[in-house]
């Protein structure tokens, strides 16, 4: 229901958001006790971080920690198989629950967690996965439902647009918003955070006071982390909606392109972008209160809550 927000004001011509959904991160006072790890790294001394951005231990001693992380899932097997551009297509499935099993090919995509010792290690992404990842934010089943849904009701609500009534109308403001989402994470998801180092993933905080969270995921939209977890400005965000702002202007049917009013798309799209984080944090919340005995239903439920998208 969220997601409408955008898709109403896409008609008009400002920025469409891309409906997001997260990857949630386990406390680890609720998992089992991680696996026995690889002898000779005992000695690395992990302090356990509730918070993915705040400053700590794990995260001064982040680069150390991870090549440990990584030797040691090689040496004892557990490395998962390598993801690879079509395969980061569609929808991507991991349950958080079972870190110790093998994971899924691209899970790290939509799930950057890796256990070691008492914590939860948060593992970069390079530059080939960060376009990975655009990809998969791209094709995703739900992101590619809810874009052809929301089209279709705003066509049904309202055929005097600029895309005109009925299937035309449908198809041509569906296709508009299928190249603004894939425009969006090519740049917002993958250029931008590869050039400047950002981590493009969101990360929950599920176990902070609700206030907290709130605030948390609306800055989070303006304050994101490097690739090493330091915090830095949200690059993606800043740069994406101008640069989709502009682009627009060439192929968007009934918007004006004069400068006023793109730099008016440009404040709108910035203004709503804290939805995306607020929906990332909170779903997987409401999904796990949601009893449906359908299984098909409940597994639509736990990709929303473990997958991701937006111009983030």
């Amino acid at each position: 229901m969220l997601s409408a927000v955008p898709a109403v004001a896409q008609i008009d011509g400002p920025l469409s958001v891309d409906p997001p959904i997260s990857a949630e991160a386990p406390s680890s006072s609720n998992e089992s006790a991680p696996p026995a790890h690889e002898p000779g790294i005992s000695s690395v001394a992990v302090t356990p971080n509730d918070l993915p951005d705040a400053p700590s231990a794990a995260q001064s001693h982040q680069e150390d920690v991870v090549s440990v992380v990584e030797r040691s899932l090689h040496n004892s097997g557990k490395e998962q198989a390598p993801c690879t551009f079509i395969r980061a297509f569609g929808a991507i499935y991991f349950d958080p629950s079972k870190v110790d099993q093998p994971r899924p090919r691209c899970s790290e995509l939509v799930y950057p967690y890796e256990r070691f010792l008492s914590t939860n290690i948060a593992i970069p992404l390079n530059w080939k996965q960060k376009g990975y990842l655009a990809a998969h934010y791209t094709t995703d089943p739900a992101s590619l439902g809810t874009i052809v849904g929301i089209s279709a009701i705003s066509i049904a609500a309202n055929s005097h647009t600029a895309y005109g009534p009925g299937l035309k109308g449908f198809g041509e403001l569906a296709g508009v918003s299928l190249l603004q989402n894939a425009t969006a994470q090519f740049f917002g998801t993958f250029a931008v955070p590869a050039l400047t180092h950002q981590d493009p993933r969101y990360y929950r905080m599920p176990n902070k006071p609700l206030g907290k969270r709130i605030l948390y995921s609306i800055t989070r939209s303006y304050v994101s982390r490097s690739d090493d977890g330091k915090t830095i400005p949200n690059y993606g965000v800043f740069a994406t909606y101008p640069i989709l702002a502009e682009f627009s202007n060439l192929y968007v049917p009934g918007i004006q392109s004069d400068g006023a009013s793109t730099a008016e798309r440009i404040v709108i799209g910035l203004a709503l972008d804290p939805v995306n984080n607020l929906v990332n944090e909170f779903l997987p919340d409401v999904a796990k209160r949601v009893h449906v005995r359908i299984i098909f239903v409940q597994q639509i439920f736990n990709n929303l809550a473990v997958s991701g998208s937006g111009p983030m």
